[in-house]
């Protein structure tokens, strides 16, 4: 497994878990994080709007870090181009 693939898994983990982390925002109800009680594992409703901003805030910076790294093409490497010898005739 190359230095690509590993940053390209990294770069998917972290859409998957950036998406997540934002359905769980509740800005004005419970959001869906409701549903199946998730607002009462923290304990108090300000430090799970805390620690959700802050893991959300993670996952962002990992996520653009990547994709800058990854469309930048910084971790290709490029070798010289292989030319083919030339063809003698009859």
């Amino acid at each position: 497994m190359d230095i690509v693939t590993i940053v390209e898994i990294i770069w998917s983990v972290s859409a998957f878990g950036l998406t997540a982390m934002v359905l769980l925002h509740s800005p004005k109800g419970d959001g869906i994080g409701g549903i199946g009680g998730q607002a009462q594992l923290f304990s108090s409703t300000k430090s799970a709007e805390s620690n959700l901003n802050r893991i959300t805030w993670g996952l962002f910076l990992v996520f653009i870090t990547m994709t800058i790294i990854l469309s930048a093409g910084w971790l290709t490497t490029t070798t010289a181009p292989v030319v083919a010898p030339p063809i003698i005739g009859n």
